[in-house]
């Protein structure tokens, strides 16, 4: 740990207790901005931020985007997403971190197979089964007879 002088010079007619502890707050602000812009971010970010970390970048193809952020922030990894195509997206994310994308990565294949599990199934599927359920039932006749008579 280094230890490091700071000048601050105040121009101030009456130099109050009161003057100078906003002195010092704002100083303590200008400096906690300063450290938090030297910091690299966490979490998900923009690919441009991502890449400008440096190291290496690998990707993988996601098609819930939404259900691996709820994991990747679990997780506590720093990931980029890209819309590729309808419904497909990239997940970019650091080459060094990619033990903890796999974890991450299990467990959001876990999810979506789960998910994919508990959903109906789809429309076309829905309406065949009730095709065939129809014609299981036994068919009635209507008919209608015609009234003789001359009008």
């Amino acid at each position: 740990m280094s230890r490091q002088t700071i000048a601050v010079s105040v121009k101030a007619s009456k130099l109050t207790a009161r003057a100078l502890a906003y002195v010092v707050a704002a100083v303590g602000r200008k400096i906690a901005k300063e450290h938090r812009k030297a910091q690299t971010p966490h979490g998900k970010q923009s690919v441009r931020k991502l890449m400008g970390h440096g190291g290496d970048t690998n990707a993988i193809e996601v098609d819930t985007p939404k259900l691996f952020d709820k994991v990747a922030r679990k997780w506590g990894v720093d990931y980029a997403i890209r819309r590729v195509g309808d419904e497909k997206y990239l997940l970019l994310f650091k080459a060094r971190q990619a033990d903890a994308i796999t974890g991450c990565f299990a467990e959001y294949s876990r999810l979506e197979l789960k998910r994919a599990k508990s959903r109906q199934p789809p429309i076309r599927e829905q309406l065949r089964q009730a095709e065939e359920q129809v014609k299981k039932q036994p068919q009635r006749e209507l008919t209608k007879e015609a009234a003789h008579g001359d009008r």
